[in-house]
């Protein structure tokens, strides 16, 4: 299950849109949302607390949320909140589906 918009929404392999494609490509061309995606993909037996993000130490927290929200609306991470706080997971079933597509170029 992937939350985008709030709405949970199976996803499977074959059903990435062009859409969700090019919303994926855009948010790793960045290097610094590409950075935050691979600490999430890091930490595969427990969520990532967004505090816990080394990019804390050098941009703001208002840039922070801009590449979590990036991230979050392509489908590649979750935020499960936590009062004021949140949780990252990577949405691994995302990242192979575009992974997948991306090979069959």
């Amino acid at each position: 299950m992937v939350r985008n918009n709030t709405k949970a929404v199976a996803v499977k392999e074959a059903e990435l849109s062009d859409e969700q494609f090019l919303a994926i490509s855009k948010a790793v061309a960045d290097p610094r949302r590409f950075a935050i995606l691979q600490q999430v993909a890091n930490c595969e037996a427990r969520p990532l607390a967004c505090s816990a993000l080394q990019e804390h130490q050098i941009i703001s927290p208002a840039t922070i949320s801009h590449h979590i929200k990036e991230l979050t609306e392509a489908g590649l991470i979750h935020v499960e909140r936590e009062g004021r706080h949140g949780n990252l997971t990577l949405q691994r079933a995302v990242w192979k589906a575009y992974l997948k597509r991306l090979s069959s170029l």
